[in-house]
C-alpha cells in the first residue's frame, strides 16, 4: 500500500464522519464546520492528487453541506446568520454571517443550490454538471415554458427582427430610470436571459437576422447573436436626431446589426444607405422604415418573418410575438 493510498483512506474515514455529522447538523454553526471540512479535504485530495474517487467524495459532501446550508438561510432573516436554536445562539442573539465566516458569496451560492431540483442538484453534487450550466438550463426551460404560455408563433423563420429589452445598470441608466422607462413595455432581461430565448430554434437553416442594440450595449449583442446560432455581417446606424441620455457622450444613436445562418444573401441588388436619419419618437418605438428596408432586402415571399418583442401591430405578411398593445 503505497503513501497516496493510505492518505486516500484517511480522508475517506474523516469524509464519513463529515457526512454523519452532515446529517445531524440543525444549526448554521453546525453546517457550516462541515462545509470548511469538506472543502478543505477536496484541496488537500487536488493538492497530494489521490485521484478522481476521493475528490469526488469530498466534493459531493461539500456540495451536499452548501445546498443544507442554503436551506437553512432561506428561512433565515437575511441579516442574522441564523435564528436563536439551542448551541448556536447567545444571550439570545443569534450570530451574524460575518462572525459566521460565511461571505455573501458562499450564501448566494449555498441558497441557489437549495433551490435546484432533486435531480439538477445530484448532477452537480456528482460533477456532471456545473452549477452555471444547471441554473441556465432551467433558467431555458422556464423561458420556453412562458413563451409557449405566450403562444410564440410556430415555424421556422427566413428572416427574423428582435428589439430586446435590454438591462442597463448604471452608467449609462439608473435603476429606477430603467424600471420607469423600459418596465411599461416589457421585463427588462440580462444578457444571459436573453441569450437563453430559443431563436436558433426558430430560424431557418438559411436565414437573417436583424438586432438592435445600443451603444453601451454592442458587446453583449455580440453575446446574443453568438448564442442565438448567427454571425455578424454588417449594421445599419440610427441617427436618432434628437439628443438622449449618456454618459460619455449625448448617445443619439442605434446599430440594427445584420446577421447571417447558413447562406442569406439579400434577395435585391439595391444597397441601402448604412446611415438613417429619422427624428425619435416614443421610448424604445422603432421606425416603420427598417421594416420597409428590411422587406426591400428580403423580399416576403421567398420566405416567413417573424418579429420579436413586437410593440405594435405588424403588417399580415410578419408575424409577431410580444406586448403588442403596450
Amino acid at each position: 500500500m503505497n503513501d497516496k493510498t493510505i492518505k486516500a483512506d484517511l480522508m475517506v474515514v474523516q469524509l464519513d464522519r463529515a457526512r454523519t455529522a452532515l446529517a445531524e447538523a440543525k444549526t448554521i454553526g453546525e453546517t457550516k464546520k462541515v462545509l470548511d471540512m469538506a472543502h478543505a479535504a477536496e484541496i488537500y485530495a487536488h493538492r497530494q492528487k489521490l485521484g478522481e474517487e476521493a475528490i469526488g467524495y469530498a466534493h459531493s459532501i461539500k456540495t451536499e453541506a452548501l445546498r443544507k446550508l442554503g436551506g437553512i438561510l432561506k428561512v433565515t432573516p437575511r441579516h442574522l446568520g441564523g435564528k436563536p436554536v439551542v448551541g448556536d445562539d447567545r444571550l439570545g442573539k443569534p450570530p451574524t454571517l460575518k462572525e459566521l465566516t460565511i461571505s455573501r458569496d458562499i450564501s448566494v451560492l449555498a441558497q441557489k443550490l437549495a433551490a435546484l431540483p432533486a435531480e439538477v442538484f445530484e448532477q452537480v453534487r456528482d460533477r456532471s454538471k456545473t452549477l452555471t450550466a444547471a441554473l441556465s438550463a432551467l433558467r431555458r426551460q422556464s423561458i420556453k415554458a412562458d413563451l409557449v404560455e405566450r403562444e410564440l408563433p410556430r415555424g421556422r423563420y427566413r428572416v427574423i427582427y428582435a428589439d430586446p429589452p435590454w438591462w442597463y445598470g448604471t452608467p449609462q441608466h439608473g435603476k429606477a430610470e430603467q424600471v420607469a422607462t423600459l418596465g411599461t413595455h416589457y421585463p427588462s432581461m440580462k444578457t444571459g436571459a436573453i441569450c437563453d430565448l430559443p431563436v436558433g430554434d426558430m430560424a431557418a437553416d438559411n436565414a437573417v437576422l436583424f438586432l438592435w442594440a445600443t451603444s453601451p450595449l454592442l458587446f453583449e449583442a455580440k453575446e446574443v447573436i453568438d448564442a442565438w446560432g448567427f454571425t455578424y455581417k454588417a449594421s445599419i446606424v440610427w441617427d436618432k436626431v434628437l439628443h438622449n441620455v449618456g454618459h460619455y457622450v449625448s448617445v443619439r444613436h442605434e446599430f440594427l446589426l445584420i446577421c447571417t445562418r447558413g447562406s442569406c444573401l439579400p434577395d435585391s441588388d439595391k444597397l441601402h444607405d448604412s446611415v438613417v436619419s429619422i427624428e425619435r419618437t416614443a421610448h424604445s418605438a422603432k421606425p416603420e422604415q427598417f421594416r420597409d428596408i428590411i422587406d426591400e432586402m428580403y423580399t416576403p415571399v421567398k420566405g416567413d418573418r417573424l418579429e420579436l418583442f413586437a410593440r405594435a401591430a405588424t403588417p399580415k405578411h410578419w408575424a409577431s410575438w410580444g406586448n403588442q398593445d403596450a
